[in-house]
C-alpha cells in the first residue's frame, strides 16, 4: 500500500464513494491504495467479460435457468455480491478518510454513504427473491413423474436432439373448474397445442365439452368396458354424464376399471384426446378457470373487445357490458365461461379469445414488473404432468411460439356434429391442419396479435367448389374476436 493521497471535501468524497459502487476499486485507487484497488478493478473487470462470454457460448440460456442447480447458484450468488458490495462500500468510504471533514461534513457524508450502502444491496436482493420465487413455483407446478410399472423407462433426452427426433410437440391444454361445493374434475375447456418443435407454428384444437359417444383407443381398459363408446344412462335430472368433460370424472371414480389403480382419469383423457384427433398426447396442464382469473389480474388484467352484453350468475345479476376496454380477472372469466343467452359453441370461442389476449398481452415487461404476483397465481393454478427436467427445452419452444403462426380449429357444428360425431373426419380435419401448419412459415409478427378487420378469410378449395362449409375450418387464434388487442 502506498502513502495515501491528501483527503478529498465532503463532495468529492461522495462522488468517488458512487464511482467505486459501480466500479470496485475506484476509490481504492483515489485513496492511495493501488495494488488494492488494481485487484479489485481487476477482478471486476474479469467478472464482467466472463459473464459476457458465458451469456455468448452457453446454448439455451433461458431453459438452463429453470434447473435447479442454476437456480440456487444465483440465489446464493445474489446473496454473497450483495453482501461483498455492502462491504466494499463501507470500506471505500472508509479508505476515503472522513474522519479529515469537518463535523458536518463528516456526518453528511456518513449518511449519505450509510443509503448508498443499503442501495446497493437492492438490485442483488430483488434478483435472488424473484430466482427464488421461481424456483419454488416452478417445483411446486413441474415435479418428474414417478415411475409406471406398465410404461418402459424414457430415456433422457441428448442435447443434440432433446425431442427425440419428433417434429411436434403435443400439450393437452385443460380448464376445470373445481369448487368446494363439486366433487371431482369436469374438463369444461379442452384445448389439444400441437407445436411445430423447428418453427414455433402451433395448431389449438378445439374440442366441445359436449361431444357424445367418445370412443377410446382399442385395447384399453375403457374401450374393453365401453367397445361401442362411451354411453351412460341418463341422469336423473335428464342431464348427461357421459360427455367429454366427463371422461377424467368417470376415470378416477371407477379404479375397478384399471384393476384398482387410482388416479387414471388424466392419463386416460390424454390417450382419448390423442386417439380422437390421431395424434400422440405428451403431457396435460389442467387450469384451474378460477386460479386463471387470478393470473389475468396479476398481469393487470387483459384488453378484449366484448361483442355484445354477457350476462352471468345464478339469478343473472352480472354483466359484462360490450365494448373494448381491459377486464378484470372475474369479468375475463365470466365472460370466457358463461352460457347464459347463450351455447357451448360461442363460449369456445370467447375462451379462445381471452388465451390469444393473453398470449399478446403478457409481455416480457409485463411479466418482469408483475412477477412476484404471477409466481404466486401460477402456483395456484395449474396441475401438469409435463417433466421438470423437459422446462429447458420448453423455454425456447415458448418463446418460438410467441413469433410464430398460431392457428385454431374448433370441432363445432356444423363442422361436426356433437351427438353424432364423424371420427374419421376429425382425424381427417386434425391431419389437414397439421400439414398446413408445419408448411407454413412464421411470419415476422404472431397472427395472434392481427386485426381480425383485416385478416383475410380462410381459403377455399377450388378444386370443390360446390362444398361451402368445412373446406378449410382452420382460423387465426383472435379471428372473430371482434378485434381484441
Amino acid at each position: 500500500m502506498q502513502q495515501a493521497r491528501e483527503p478529498v471535501g465532503a463532495t468529492a468524497l461522495l462522488g468517488w464513494l458512487a464511482l467505486a459502487a459501480l466500479v470496485p476499486g475506484a476509490a481504492h485507487l483515489r485513496a492511495g491504495w493501488r495494488r488494492t484497488g488494481l485487484v479489485l478493478v481487476s477482478c471486476y473487470l474479469a467478472g464482467l467479460l466472463g459473464l459476457l462470454a458465458f451469456g455468448l457460448t452457453t446454448d439455451n440460456l433461458l431453459g438452463s435457468l429453470t434447473e435447479n442447480s442454476w437456480l440456487t447458484a444465483i440465489v446464493a450468488g445474489s446473496s454473497v455480491l450483495g453482501l461483498a458490495w455492502f462491504a466494499l462500500v463501507v470500506h471505500s468510504f472508509v479508505v476515503l478518510r472522513p474522519g479529515r471533514l469537518p463535523q458536518t461534513g463528516q456526518i453528511a457524508a456518513g449518511t449519505v454513504a450509510g443509503l448508498l450502502a443499503v442501495v446497493v444491496v437492492v438490485p442483488f436482493g430483488v434478483v435472488a427473491q424473484y430466482v427464488w420465487a421461481s424456483q419454488q413455483a416452478l417445483n411446486n407446478i413441474f415435479q418428474e413423474p414417478p415411475p409406471d410399472e406398465e410404461s418402459p423407462a424414457v430415456a433422457q433426452p441428448k442435447p443434440e436432439d432433446p425431442w427425440a427426433g419428433r417434429q411436434r410437440v403435443n400439450i393437452l391444454l385443460l380448464g376445470g373448474d373445481a369448487d368446494d361445493n363439486r366433487t371431482g374434475v369436469r374438463t369444461d375447456s379442452m384445448n389439444l397445442a400441437s407445436v411445430d418443435v423447428k418453427t414455433g407454428n402451433t395448431v389449438l384444437f378445439s374440442l366441445p365439452r359436449n361431444l357424445e359417444d367418445v370412443r377410446f383407443r382399442p385395447g384399453t381398459p375403457m374401450a374393453q368396458h365401453f367397445p361401442n363408446g362411451f354411453r351412460l344412462p341418463t341422469d336423473p335430472g335428464g342431464g348427461r354424464s357421459d360427455l367429454l368433460n366427463s371422461v377424467w370424472e368417470y376415470a378416477d371414480a371407477h379404479p375397478e376399471i384399471f384393476n384398482g389403480k387410482q388416479h387414471q382419469g388424466p392419463k386416460v383423457l390424454m390417450d382419448t384426446i390423442g386417439y380422437t384427433l390421431g395424434v400422440k398426447v405428451d403431457w396435460y396442464a389442467l387450469v384451474n378457470m378460477w386460479g386463471f382469473a387470478r393470473l389475468i389480474d396479476a398481469i393487470g388484467g387483459v384488453t378484449i373487445t366484448v361483442e355484445k352484453d354477457v350476462v352471468f350468475g345464478k339469478y343473472n345479476e352480472g354483466l359484462v357490458k360490450a365494448g373494448t376496454r381491459k377486464l378484470k380477472g372475474a369479468d375475463a372469466m365470466w365472460y370466457a365461461r358463461s352460457r347464459t343467452y347463450s351455447d357451448d359453441y360461442t363460449r369456445m370461442r370467447r375462451q379462445r379469445c381471452v388465451l390469444g389476449a393473453i398470449l399478446d398481452q403478457a409481455d416480457p415487461g409485463t411479466v418482469l414488473t408483475r412477477f412476484n404476483q404471477i409466481a404466486l397465481a401460477t402456483k395456484e393454478l395449474i396441475r401438469t404432468d409435463i417433466p421438470r427436467s423437459m422446462l429447458k427445452n420448453l423455454v425456447p419452444l415458448a418463446l418460438k411460439v410467441k413469433n410464430a403462426k398460431v392457428a385454431s380449429v374448433q370441432f363445432v357444428p356444423p363442422l361436426i356434429n356433437t351427438g353424432y360425431p364423424d371420427w374419421d373426419k376429425i382425424r381427417d380435419i386434425a391431419d389437414k391442419a397439421l400439414h398446413d401448419s408445419a408448411a407454413t412459415k412464421p411470419p415476422v409478427a404472431a397472427s395472434a396479435s392481427a386485426d381480425p378487420s383485416v385478416s383475410p378469410s380462410p381459403k377455399k378449395s377450388t378444386k370443390k367448389p360446390a362444398k361451402q362449409q368445412g373446406d378449410d375450418p382452420t382460423k387465426g387464434l383472435t379471428e372473430g374476436c371482434g378485434g381484441a388487442l
